[in-house]
């Protein structure tokens, strides 16, 4: 007899859910993509082509789709706005939840996600952080573990996307939470998961700057910003994150160790080759955030489905996703207020919130 195979449902088509459904349908040997959702024409169109013909049931309604016979799971990569009314009511029909990042924009909402989880303990409720996943990430996370550069101490981390002159990113910013909330969210949870679940920040602050995308001064945001996080213990993180790279993709983490010191793409590169030309010595580097990251999804969609299936624990508590949350919160404050942050040690903020 075959083994059992996870039943999933892909919640959004749009540029990320379809590449969840993609990965669940094709790259995932433990799953089985039954259903999918969208209320966008045009993604149902893309779905027509490429998942109905393998089976797949398309819906324009999400609650109509979880009442499929026989779901064991969704994965959600609709808009930020709904993750967490989505990630509710899958858990509420008692389904295991695969969510992109973030929860939400807002802590409370996160926190009433985190809280439906903990109703169901049986269940596996995930936000999808995809650098954990990373082959590369892996790595240097095993030998910080393994006390190879000692205390991890200072952590420098960035995530830089390619300018796009489309005015997408403007768009984008309406709803998107800020720079630190929608990019830095990846960095501060690589410093959860290098420093450690239980650190408490000490303060924050942040500064930032528009250099090719005006129209973002109407949603308070900045295509360029800076953060400092720093933690009662000694241990200081440093962000940076914008939107104007001319080059393509450029996600740097340096930890810096009381003995050594590790970094993870600190030279970004598409693949190993290098022409040598009049121009001198060049490599390409990938263009957007999925070609660095591809393979990390892919792992995901797998590990996932090896929780569900086998009732083992997930890589990450969905606790760390608030976290996450919570400390880009406050670094997005920093910025529109110019104002540092402070916190006592029990991570009890010191002075009310400006925004």
């Amino acid at each position: 007899m075959a083994p059992r195979k996870l039943q999933i449902a892909a919640a959004g088509l749009g540029r990320m859910g379809h590449r969840h459904a993609l990965n669940f349908l094709n790259r995932t040997p433990r799953a089985q993509l039954v259903a999918a959702f969208s209320p966008d024409s045009k993604e149902h169109e893309w779905a027509r082509e490429h998942l109905e013909p393998h089976g797949v049931k398309l819906y324009s309604d999400y609650d109509e789709m979880l009442e499929q016979e026989g779901l064991d799971a969704v994965v959600i990569g609709t808009a930020t706005l709904v993750h967490a009314e989505e990630a509710i009511k899958a858990m509420q029909k008692n389904l295991h939840v695969l969510c992109e990042k973030p929860l939400s924009t807002s802590v409370d909402v996160c926190r009433q996600v985190v809280e439906e989880a903990k109703k169901r303990p049986h269940l596996k409720v995930m936000c999808g952080f995809s650098r954990r996943f990373d082959d590369s990430y892996q790595n240097a996370y095993g030998k910080v573990a393994d006390g190879q550069i000692g205390r991890p101490t200072i952590l420098r981390s960035q995530t830089c996307d390619k300018h796009d002159p489309s005015g997408f990113f403007v768009e984008y910013a309406a709803w998107s939470g800020g720079v630190f909330v929608d990019m830095s969210v990846h960095d501060i949870d690589l410093t959860l998961w290098f420093f450690g679940n239980q650190i408490v920040p000490k303060s924050t602050s942040a500064h930032g700057c528009i250099a090719v995308q005006p129209g973002l001064a109407q949603h308070k945001d900045v295509d360029n910003a800076v953060g400092i996080v720093e933690f009662w213990g000694g241990q200081i993180a440093y962000y940076y994150c914008t939107r104007m790279m001319a080059h393509g993709q450029e996600d740097v983490t340096e930890v810096i160790g009381t003995e050594g010191k590790l970094s993870v793409n600190l030279i970004p590169q598409n693949d190993l080759v290098r022409i040598y030309s009049g121009k001198g010595i060049t490599q390409e580097v990938p263009a957007h955030y999925y070609g660095r990251f591809e393979m990390a999804f892919v792992k995901e969609a797998n590990d996932f489905a090896a929780a569900c299936l086998d009732d083992t624990p997930l890589p990450m508590p969905i606790e760390n996703a608030v976290k996450a949350v919570q400390i880009g919160s406050w670094l997005q404050e920093a910025l529109v207020t110019g104002k540092q942050i402070h916190f006592d040690q029990s991570g009890k903020r010191l002075e009310r919130s400006n925004l």
